[in-house]
């Protein structure tokens, strides 16, 4: 009997190489689907029965032309509900209401951050009485994250220069000439 040749993967290189595992719970969370649920349901119930300033905040967010960076009402980040949310950028905006909890505020702000997402705090109490500061000042935040992304994507292509960007090409479909139309 002969002996053949395969091609063995180091397993000391396999292993550091490895990405870690995708948790399957939660959308990438460690969520329960159960907790989940009931998390989406509470912020259903949230965006139903909106107080003043939310409804407000909204309001200008629908008239205003954010372009891709879109705000969404009471959503569900990991197991923290926020009143607005903008994914692209990563950010978050709390509305302080009288008679909150701040020590569970100030929890949930300090794991968003751990995973980093920008929590902004804004009283309820400014926004119903000037709103035209809060937004100026939140433009000015978007503005820095929106630098700060760019910032973080230009150091990684620097620390990665044999990495591309370029995406895959479209397979040609058929015989037809693609551009003008005879």
């Amino acid at each position: 009997m002969t002996t053949r040749k395969t091609l063995a993967l180091n397993p000391e290189a396999a292993s550091a190489a490895e990405a870690p595992a995708l948790k399957k719970k939660g959308r990438g969370w460690e969520i329960s689907d159960k907790r989940l649920d009931a998390l989406h349901e509470q912020a259903r119930e949230l965006r139903r029965h909106s107080s003043d300033a939310h409804k407000a905040l909204a309001a200008k967010f629908t008239a205003a032309d954010l372009g891709r960076y879109t705000f969404k009402r009471h959503a569900v980040v990991g197991s923290a509900i926020v009143d607005f949310n903008c994914h692209n950028l990563g950010l978050a905006l709390a509305i302080d209401e009288e008679g909150q909890n701040d020590t569970l505020a100030k929890r949930r702000d300090k794991s968003l951050e751990s995973v980093g997402i920008k929590v902004m705090r804004i009283a309820a109490a400014d926004i119903l009485t000037d709103i035209d500061a809060v937004l100026k000042q939140l433009t000015q935040v978007m503005r820095d994250r929106i630098a700060e992304k760019k910032e973080a994507a230009r150091a990684h292509k620097a620390a990665n220069p044999k990495q591309t960007y370029s995406r895959p090409k479209r397979a040609d479909t058929g015989d037809k000439p693609r551009g003008r139309k005879p």
